[in-house]
């Protein structure tokens, strides 16, 4: 069972496809992960080129790194999903592929279009703050 509650605001727009606020209970871990990125195991940057195929890794690695730290994608209370574009289609396309992976969690999200990231040929960067209750 996941400590975190998401938050609807019936006053703000539906049009959005996340909650608009989550919240955690006053005995839960946080978890702030770093930018989870396209990028294989060897260091090269995957689906070079394919945000859709950038996204997918970054979800790989961000569920990764959450199963590091004792958590999955239902224990996000917060995700920003950077895209390298301007181009507001090539946005939306990340942002299918996280919108997906986290289902009926529609944890509260921003999206961005950015200039550059990091590694060669990186697209997409998607960071997030999880919070657990650890059980005794």
């Amino acid at each position: 069972m996941t400590a975190v509650t998401l938050v609807r605001a019936a006053e703000l727009s539906d049009v959005a496809q996340y909650a608009y606020a989550a919240t955690a209970p006053q005995n839960a871990r946080l978890i702030f992960l770093a930018g989870a990125c396209p990028i294989e195991q060897d260091g090269s940057t995957a689906a070079v080129g394919d945000h859709a195929g950038q996204a997918r890794k970054c979800i790989e690695n961000l569920e990764t790194a959450l199963a590091a730290a004792g958590a999955v994608l239902t224990d996000v209370i917060s995700t920003r999903v950077l895209v390298a574009s301007t181009d507001r289609a090539e946005l939306r396309t990340a942002w299918a592929v996280v919108r997906d992976a986290f289902g009926a969690h529609e944890v509260p999200s921003t999206l961005m279009g950015v200039t550059v990231l990091g590694y060669d040929d990186q697209l997409v960067e998607i960071e997030a703050v999880a919070a657990v209750v650890d059980r005794a």
